[in-house]
């Protein structure tokens, strides 16, 4: 028997003899956190990265109205909690014509042009969001989002992505951004066809990250807030065609389910960052 045989049977010896820890001591593991829904928790996005080979985030780093918080986002600090309050109030009554001439009433108040009020005060919370944000990272866009000014922001090492795919460890990793179009008109909801368009450019990826979740009704609906969101046909699509390891999604804050399996796929929710302020663990 040779020297080199004699040597790999020596070691496979005393590796059956160790522990299941112990020989997982031998393991490189790969460590990705993942969040989503920041809306403005940048004192917890500062931690978010602790422990990770990488951070991924899927969008909705702005806080513009608080549902449960009135007293803080970017509508409250030009209008008031009282305002806000008003304004949540017509929305969760699905009262939307009544919101949108209450909140004009309101900006039409203001000193010069509205927009220049919101990109102000939405700036301001976009530098403390991507200073705080932890390297290497990587984002795709809520449907808050204003996509626009990410670039203003960014840092080396925080890679925006927006139907396009990278590779981590060995697997791919495929990001689509934005929502798609509400009643509530969010400043980055799009067409439905322009999303599936992203996620067809996209192609079969490892794991599909999403900031809105596949059409499927238990994933959509918010128990706290009553209501169904939307979801992709397109991302539902892909999953039964191609069977992506993971599928994973933010978006709605409180689903009725936050995990299920579609065939080989792990379709998951990985939680409302502003509300928990701990990012989901994906490890391989």
């Amino acid at each position: 028997m040779s020297l080199d045989v004699t040597a790999s049977l020596a070691v496979l010896s005393v590796a059956g003899r160790l522990g299941l820890s112990a020989r997982l001591a031998y393991c490189k593991w790969m460590r990705v956190h993942v969040v989503s829904d920041v809306h403005g928790r940048a004192d917890a996005l500062r931690r978010a990265g602790d422990g990770a080979d990488a951070l991924i985030c899927l969008g909705d780093l702005l806080l513009f109205i608080d549902y449960a918080d009135h007293s803080q986002g970017i509508f409250p600090d030009l209008f008031g909690a009282e305002n806000a309050r008003t304004l949540v109030d017509l929305r969760s009554a699905g009262r939307f014509d009544e919101a949108r001439a209450h909140s004009a009433q309101l900006w039409a108040r203001l000193d010069g042009d509205p927009r220049a009020h919101i990109e102000a005060a939405v700036a301001q919370q976009y530098a403390e969001l991507f200073a705080a944000m932890p390297v290497p990272s990587y984002l795709t866009y809520g449907n808050v989002d204003l996509p626009r000014l990410w670039a203003a922001h960014s840092r080396p090492g925080q890679h925006i992505l927006d139907g396009e795919r990278i590779e981590l460890d060995g697997w791919t990793f495929g990001f689509v951004g934005g929502g798609l179009r509400t009643a509530y008109r969010t400043p980055n909801e799009l067409d439905d066809d322009v999303f599936a368009a992203k996620v067809a450019a996209v192609g079969d990826v490892d794991v599909l990250c999403t900031h809105i979740p596949p059409a499927v009704p238990d994933l959509l609906y918010d128990t706290v807030a009553r209501r169904m969101e939307r979801g992709s046909e397109a991302v539902l699509e892909v999953i039964t065609r191609t069977q992506p390891r993971y599928v994973l999604f933010g978006h709605v804050h409180q689903p009725l389910q936050s995990r299920i399996r579609i065939g080989a796929t792990e379709c998951i929710n990985v939680g409302h960052f502003r509300a928990r302020g701990v990012p989901y663990l994906l490890q391989w």
